[in-house]
């Protein structure tokens, strides 16, 4: 989670055994624009203007937080600039993403209303195979990379998707190795989602219910969504200016929780199409409560939010269907974000 939050931080989720009707696919991998490097000599004025943009990112990682206790890495680590505006041709630049405390608070990506119910029919999976489990995730990763671009767009903020490194071999990425404890992290060095294809399905004992392994994906990819709008530029900067611990923690939940009301917010959207019933919501607020901070336990670990603000704000992405319901960062009750 680069932001931080990955999904647990209580005892490991148990699940009951639900075969899933589902589903088919659509694969398709959407590309982003790259940014370009442009000089306009003005002869008159004998001057150079220069548009640059930097996709840099910081060695920051937002991984699954283990019902072990284990640190979330990557949260401390110094923080790059953010991408600036992008250069288009035949010259137009796109505006620079949201920066600042308007970037969390006030971000354009809350004014542009519900996600569009795309179509998004998924795969059946049968978790007991690899091949099934990746077909599985690249079909809802084709359906969060269409619901998210085009959120994008209305909002005005450049998007690129997020790579995807599906392991079922040990490797390393600019953030972290794996495998590790967490099963599933995003890795804002590189703007990618990784997951263990085998190692997500022993987290969760091996559960049948396709929509609690769409949830770990669209829960990682709403820390992408954090990162795009700008967002988490501003909250790793403030992050690290807290001295105590407890009191980066209380960022970090809002992270947590805003990212588990963007997975929400997506799966509410193509409940139609996907298909998902009231058993599957059922499941997905089990998985909520599941994954959350474990009751009693130790305010240094406090990370995720307790279970039943994990609940509500999950439950209130599947109902309201908008980013303007998963703000956070602006609330008169504190309470929601313990």
């Amino acid at each position: 989670m680069s932001v931080g939050l990955d999904r647990g931080g209580s005892d490991e989720p148990s699940r009951p055994a639900r075969a899933r009707r589902t589903h088919r696919i659509n694969r398709r991998v959407l590309g982003a624009a790259c940014g370009l490097v442009v000089a306009l000599p003005a002869l008159s004025l004998l001057s150079l203007a220069t548009v640059q943009e930097e996709d840099t990112r910081a060695d920051t990682v937002t991984e699954q937080h283990t019902r072990e206790g284990d640190d979330k890495p990557g949260q401390d680590g110094a923080v790059e600039d953010a991408p600036t505006g992008r250069l288009e041709l035949p010259g137009r630049v796109v505006p620079d993403r949201p920066d600042g405390e308007t970037a969390l608070i006030a971000n354009p990506l809350y004014q542009t209303g519900r996600l569009s119910p795309l179509p998004c029919p998924v795969p059946e999976v049968d978790v007991d195979r690899v091949s099934s489990m990746e077909e599985f995730l690249h079909g809802v990763a084709d359906c969060l990379d269409q619901v998210w671009r085009t959120q994008f767009e209305r909002a005005g903020i450049p998007f690129e998707p997020p790579e995807r490194v599906f392991w079922t071999e040990p490797g390393a990425s600019p953030c972290r190795a794996y495998p590790s404890a967490a099963g599933a992290f995003y890795c804002r060095a590189n703007g990618a989602i990784y997951i263990g294809v085998e190692d997500v399905v022993e987290k969760w004992h091996g559960a049948e219910d396709s929509v609690v392994y769409a949830s770990l994906l669209a829960h990682e990819y709403g820390h992408h969504v954090q990162g795009e709008s700008g967002l988490l530029e501003y909250y790793h900067e403030q992050r690290q200016l807290e001295e105590e611990v407890t009191e980066r923690n209380s960022w970090t939940r809002r992270s947590e929780l805003q990212a588990n009301c963007l997975a929400g917010a997506f799966l509410g959207s193509i409940r139609v199409s996907y298909p998902l019933d009231e058993d599957d919501l059922e499941a997905l607020l089990e998985d909520a409560s599941a994954t959350a901070d474990r009751e009693g336990g130790p305010e240094e670990e406090r990370t995720h939010g307790q279970a039943e603000n994990s609940v509500r704000w999950t439950h209130t992405g599947w109902e309201e269907q908008s980013p303007s319901a998963c703000n956070t960062w602006d609330l008169e009750d504190e309470s929601l974000v313990q």
